[in-house]
């Protein structure tokens, strides 16, 4: 058994029957397609809960940015 079988586990659900047999007739990986969906969908769960942990440190950030501009605009020459 290699690392990859050890790090799965197969579970049971449930999908529309027409979407079921459309993924099945375009040849999708359902496995795969459900991993990459899971894991993008649990990275924007983090982002979220990162932004509503830090809010306030943010707005405070963005008052100050709004207050005293960027630290490097004294040394753009643009």
């Amino acid at each position: 058994m290699t690392a990859k079988q050890r790090s799965t586990q197969s579970v049971t659900m449930t999908v529309e029957r027409g979407l079921l047999n459309r993924a099945r007739d375009a040849g999708i990986n359902l496995s795969a397609t459900l991993t990459a969906a899971l894991d993008a969908e649990l990275r924007r769960h983090a982002t979220r809960k990162w932004q509503e942990e830090n809010r306030e440190a943010l707005e405070a950030l963005n008052r100050f940015h709004e207050e005293q501009a960027c630290f490097s605009d004294e040394y753009r020459t643009f």
